[in-house]
């Protein structure tokens, strides 16, 4: 594989912006990627998956390297060695030694927090609250996370769209265990199809697709979802409960809501009703109103390392135990909204029992009219991101 100094580049750049800015990748790959639009598919891809792999295995490549955090183009230079591709001449790799880098390489792999390329920090929560757990959890979101769509029932058939895809071809899989996922064969972006454009899919975790269903909405019921964010799992709710009954969405940010508008439009999920959460007097006034009640609270995000190997560089032990007040808080303030006989979900994408079991459990004891009916756990190691679902009664 030859190195291209133009993508090389554009890498640094983008590592430049994650680390030294402080920026989302996502958000600057994106950009990236816009910037030339003479780059065709194979510059992008090389563009993308170089940038993610040197975020996930930073701590992994600066330590064999022996180079400082934001020393990029060494990075590039260890990310060509550990795929065994050629190294560059340039004077940025000077004294990058490929014998040296491997013998370091082989010789790190007795430390786990080196070896997974995790902050200590990290290291040492996972396993004190994981235990035996943790080590195969962390290699598995080490891995990278495949492309899933959740088809769009509303307006086609898992089967008709996997058919329409593959004349086109694109190849995909249908899990059975997941009934309305298309598993992509091969990574691409898949947001300028025409399918997409048209609402037939939306993109989607197949383990984020099990919570929707897990709250048991059906047809007719008034759901709310009061931690909607972007909306993916209300567009989900819609489509199971046949765009029957009222679904209200519910966020503290307008933005959000605003984005979950116009994919709503585009789904055709025509029963959501959004509503920024002001204050208290919001929740208040829904109190005892919901036969179903969805709430997929702020997190840790340690189940999605996959997705964003950059979070683990970004969070920290003291946003973790914030976040930990601030689902304890929803849990007590929004089960308000749930009518008796009603049913909440609980659902995080953390890996923490501190963040999943502890935190109902902690709720539970202090909310006796409340009863623990379901409650499942979704790991990395699965193949998937990780999730905790609980389900929860209000007692008649």
């Amino acid at each position: 594989m030859k190195i291209y100094r133009n993508l090389a580049i554009a890498v640094t750049e983008a590592l430049r912006e994650i680390f030294v800015h402080k920026k989302y990748a996502d958000k600057v790959i994106e950009k990236v990627l816009k910037s030339n639009p003479k780059w065709g598919g194979r510059d992008r891809r090389f563009i993308a998956e170089t940038t993610y792999d040197i975020v996930r295995w930073h701590r992994l490549f600066t330590t064999v390297a022996e180079a400082k955090e934001d020393d990029f183009w060494k990075l590039i230079g260890v990310w060509c060695i550990w795929k065994q591709a050629e190294l560059p001449e340039w004077e940025e790799l000077r004294g990058l030694q490929r014998k040296k880098i491997l013998a370091q390489l082989q010789e790190v792999k007795t430390d786990r927090k080196i070896r997974e390329s995790v902050p200590d920090w990290l290291d040492e929560l996972g396993a004190a609250e994981l235990g035996d757990e943790w080590e195969r959890e962390l290699t598995a979101l080490n891995t990278e996370a495949p492309v899933v769509l959740r088809v769009n029932t509303l307006k086609i058939s898992r089967a008709a769209l996997h058919q329409q895809l593959a004349g086109e071809g694109i190849e995909s899989e249908s899990p059975t265990e997941f009934p309305d996922a298309l598993i992509l064969k091969q990574r691409q972006n898949i947001f300028g199809r025409p399918e997409f454009k048209a609402g037939l899919f939306e993109v989607q975790d197949a383990g984020s697709q099990l919570i929707a269903p897990f709250l048991q909405a059906k047809p007719g019921d008034r759901v709310f979802d009061a931690c909607a964010g972007g909306g993916g799992k209300t567009l989900h709710l819609a489509a199971l409960m046949n765009n029957k009954g009222r679904i209200l969405a519910l966020d503290t940010e307008a933005w959000k809501l605003e984005e979950l508008k116009k994919r709503a439009r585009r789904a055709g999920a025509g029963n959501i009703e959004t509503r920024v959460i002001e204050s208290s007097k919001t929740i208040k006034r829904l109190e005892k109103s919901a036969d179903r009640l969805l709430l997929d609270v702020p997190c840790s995000g340690l189940g999605v390392l996959k997705r964003n190997p950059d979070a683990k560089w970004k969070l920290s032990l003291e946003f973790i135990n914030r976040v930990k007040e601030l689902q304890q808080q929803i849990l007590a303030d929004y089960s308000s909204m749930v009518k008796p006989g009603g049913v909440l979900v609980y659902s995080t994408c953390s890996l923490l029992p501190s963040e999943n079991e502890q935190q109902v459990e902690k709720f539970l004891q202090t909310h006796t009219d409340f009863e623990l009916v379901d409650q499942r756990s979704i790991r990395p190691s699965a193949g998937f991101d990780g999730f905790y679902m609980a389900r929860l009664k209000r007692k008649g």
